[in-house]
């Protein structure tokens, strides 16, 4: 459990840092080459139309068609 946990918090540190401003996009290779790793998240979201977002607890990330990842922060957590 002590491994998984440790993935996640990395994986949102990754997040964090990749997103100061609450809405960024990023190439899925520049994830993977910070060491974040997709098998991991703590939710998932699906909206109306059909999109689904990746959570590693509050910082998430939608998978667009061209490779890039639309990075979010949940929004009762922007202040």
């Amino acid at each position: 459990m002590r491994n998984v946990n440790n993935i996640l918090r990395k994986n949102r540190r990754i997040l964090i840092d990749l997103n100061p401003n609450g809405k960024a996009k990023v190439h899925k290779d520049k994830l993977v080459e910070l060491g974040f790793s997709f098998s991991y998240f703590t939710n998932v979201y699906r909206t109306k139309k059909g999109n689904t977002y990746y959570f590693c607890y509050e910082y998430g990330y939608l998978m667009l068609d061209s490779g890039y990842c639309s990075l979010v922060i949940k929004q009762e957590y922007v202040t």
